[in-house]
């Protein structure tokens, strides 16, 4: 751990409450630039004159990125969490403006996937961060804090890309967003000091067999990535049928059903929110456990919920609520799984979580011609729960220094 690690007395100052305020600025940006192809797909398809099919393939491109995980936290780990924030928003900026400065779809085909390995890049290293500078007992609290970018993307950064969209077209955005990374890249190299990772041994792959011997000798980690990966199958499953059930089920319109994802966005803030002001009161295991205790819950109920819309609106709430609240939690657990390579094991759960989305998309779609509502329901709760399992023991087999 560098000289910077530990905050005078054993808490969060002033100036990493800084530092921590413009991880979640840059997070933000991150967030609403990797989810903005989603909801504005028809406006670049009509914009570019391409057919719609070519630019949802770039979303699943930019999904696919995830993957790459793993790479990149060794490159971390050694080459410390600050270059790989500034190299995660100098790639986002690149992209952003290319997109915009080059009206094609090449161009924007090379913003969307630097928009997806911008975030692979910066997330990771400033989970990473966050786990090396914040004490143990206030890890939930920074965490939580730094991601509300999620939620905060989709009730903020979204809304304000359609206004940009509307007054200025949809190379708009894509100018904002590349002017706020390169901000955000001059706010992180003036208050995030260079740090150096004594763990990381000389050349390249060295680092790379260290971090991963690393992750090869401690099981908890895979109990923990497995942990990751079912719970976000699961989430996913749910994810992907939610607006066809509100709408077949209950006649919804396309804005009804925006009001529908709006719901879901408060619930994400309301769990990160939770995690912030309550998982270390709670402690992070207990936290991370009771809460996916809950979502195995929530999805096991929710077929109840079928035949009335207030119903079915709050269930999808406490769903996502709940998962939220667990997957935050467990992130902050996880940054001190591997204190010395901290970079690889929040990237690798990075991974795991896309790896997780992909199937359970695929999976919840089949569920549903199968079996509708329960048939979902039956198999994000079975994944769940053996989510939960995983988590049990993989937290059985790790002890944590910080906690004594």
């Amino acid at each position: 751990m560098s000289s910077h690690a530990s905050p005078v007395g054993g808490l969060v100052t002033r100036h990493l409450l800084w530092q921590l305020g413009v991880a979640l600025v840059a997070r933000l940006v991150l967030n609403t630039s990797r989810r903005m192809p989603y909801t504005f797909a028809p406006t670049f398809s009509r914009g570019l004159g391409v057919p719609l099919t070519p630019i949802t393939s770039l979303i699943a491109i930019n999904q696919a990125t995830g993957l790459l995980g793993p790479v990149f936290g060794p490159l971390a780990d050694r080459w410390g969490y600050r270059f790989m924030l500034l190299l995660g928003l100098g790639l986002l900026a690149v992209g952003m403006l290319a997109g915009a400065a080059f009206p094609s779809y090449a161009a924007l085909a090379v913003a969307v996937t630097l928009a997806g390995l911008a975030k692979i890049v910066f997330d990771p290293a400033v989970q990473a961060y966050v786990g090396e500078k914040v004490p143990y007992h206030q890890r939930g609290l920074a965490i939580g804090l730094i991601e509300t970018a999620w939620a905060g993307s989709s009730l903020v950064g979204i809304p304000l890309v359609g206004l940009l969209i509307d007054w200025g077209g949809w190379q708009a955005p894509l100018w904002a967003l590349g002017g706020l990374a390169l901000l955000s890249v001059g706010l992180v190299g003036r208050l995030i000091p260079g740090d150096h990772h004594p763990h990381a041994t000389s050349g390249g792959r060295a680092s790379y067999g260290q971090a991963w011997r690393r992750v090869k000798r401690r099981p908890a980690v895979w109990g923990m990535l497995a942990f990751t990966f079912l719970a976000c199958l699961a989430n996913d499953a749910v994810f992907v049928i939610y607006a066809t059930w509100l709408e077949s089920g209950f006649g919804l319109t396309v804005v009804a059903l925006g009001t529908a994802t709006i719901a879901i966005g408060v619930a994400e803030l309301t769990a990160e929110g939770l995690v912030a002001g309550l998982a270390d009161r709670l402690g992070l295991r207990r936290a991370t456990t009771g809460g996916a205790a809950l979502v195995v819950l929530s999805y096991g109920l929710l077929p109840l919920a079928a035949h009335s819309l207030p119903l079915a609106l709050v269930g999808l709430f406490v769903v996502f609520l709940a998962f939220e609240f667990s997957f935050v939690a467990a992130m902050s657990l996880f940054t001190e799984v591997l204190p010395a390579a901290r970079g690889t094991m929040m990237a690798s759960n990075l991974a795991a979580a896309g790896a997780g989305r992909v199937v359970g998309a695929l999976v919840g779609g089949v569920a549903w011609l199968a079996a509708g509502l329960v048939g979902v329901s039956v198999v994000a709760a079975f994944a769940s729960a053996l989510a939960l399992a995983c988590l049990i023991w993989g937290l059985s087999r790790w002890r944590s220094k910080s906690t004594g």
